[in-house]
């Protein structure tokens, strides 16, 4: 009678596989408003593992809603199948430790400002900065997703600055192909690369972009809606035909004053004033019209009223725009 062989079973069992590490299998983001809401659900669309931190669990929940709703309407369309929506949701996690951002190969720092802190912009941003690079290994990249506060600065306190970039994601158009690059004065050629090779794999096109305040999209865009608010408080046409006027004449998918609304005027107000602080030019100074609607707390789409008026949705509700007859009352 034959022999037996008898062996252990143990490493065929699924206990034993190790997942396989790819180049960007895991990775952070510190701030999950609209921006980095885009950022997270795009990653794990491509399959990218996702943690995200957040100040409270409300906050954590209200964006898993938000990207949870974005998908719903991916569905609707056609564009993708629920199995598919459970999938993505399933790769994003929420967190309110920056120590769950260990073993990520990439983090993105996408915080809001908030004035509640007391801290400027770029202080938050470098705090944040301190506390990823604490927690992740020497050869994982942080980058941020500011568009007018040079990466060199906020890199230079930490221990490894060569490891730091820029990208920018598009907040008004979230399926745009394109993401703007910016590699510091510490920036690696390595690191550089890499990430040049994370925007190929979520299926971006990469825009080179030398180390400048507001890159190339802030910079043309506060001047364009400067430019259209002197026009509307001029009288030369009214905000609806201004926007129309450039969607239809000029091809924009929104016009200035929608585009602002989107973004959220409190933030198109703050990337002005750095801007005008960076290069001094009365280009970028934020037009008294934009102040007067901020100090009214019309912030555009998220409050329901800015150049326009909106729905819960978010659609645009209405043609008589609130900056109409704002700009016909003394600023």
């Amino acid at each position: 009678m034959a022999e037996i062989v008898v062996e252990p079973i143990e490493r065929y069992a699924l206990s034993a596989k190790r997942r396989v590490k790819t180049l960007f299998s895991k990775i952070g983001v510190v701030g999950c408003g609209k921006e980095g809401q885009n950022i997270v659900r795009i990653a794990a669309w491509h399959g990218i593992e996702v943690v995200f931190i957040e100040l409270s669990e409300e906050k954590i929940q209200s964006s898993l809603d938000h990207i949870s709703k974005e998908l719903d309407n991916r569905i609707e369309t056609w564009g993708l199948t629920s199995g598919e929506k459970r999938a993505i949701m399933g790769r994003i996690k929420g967190s309110l430790d920056f120590h769950d951002l260990a073993g990520c190969d990439f983090v993105i720092e996408a915080v809001r400002a908030d004035e509640k802190t007391g801290l400027r912009s770029i202080d938050a941003r470098k705090d944040v900065f301190h506390k990823i690079e604490q927690v992740v290994d020497r050869d994982a990249i942080i980058a941020t997703n500011a568009t007018t506060i040079i990466i060199t600065e906020l890199a230079s306190e930490l221990e490894f600055p060569d490891r730091c970039v820029s990208l920018h994601f598009f907040v008004t158009s979230p399926e745009a192909r394109i993401i703007e690059v910016v590699k510091g004065l510490y920036t690696t050629d390595e690191v550089y690369n890499k990430v040049c090779t994370f925007v190929k794999l979520i299926n971006r096109e990469v825009i080179p972009v030398e180390e400048s305040a507001g890159l190339v999209s802030i910079r043309l865009f506060v001047t364009l809606l400067n430019e259209a608010c002197e026009a509307l408080m001029e009288g030369v046409a009214t905000a609806e035909n201004i926007d129309k006027t450039m969607i239809i004449g000029m091809g924009m998918r929104f016009g200035p004053f929608q585009m602002a609304d989107i973004v959220g005027l409190n933030k198109v107000e703050k990337w002005m004033e750095n801007l005008y602080e960076e290069f001094g030019g009365p280009k970028y100074k934020p037009s008294p019209l934009i102040k007067r609607l901020v100090r009214a707390k019309r912030l555009g789409v998220q409050t329901g009223y800015g150049f326009f008026r909106y729905d819960a949705d978010g659609n645009k509700v209405d043609e008589t725009s609130t900056a109409t007859i704002a700009s016909r009352e003394q600023v």
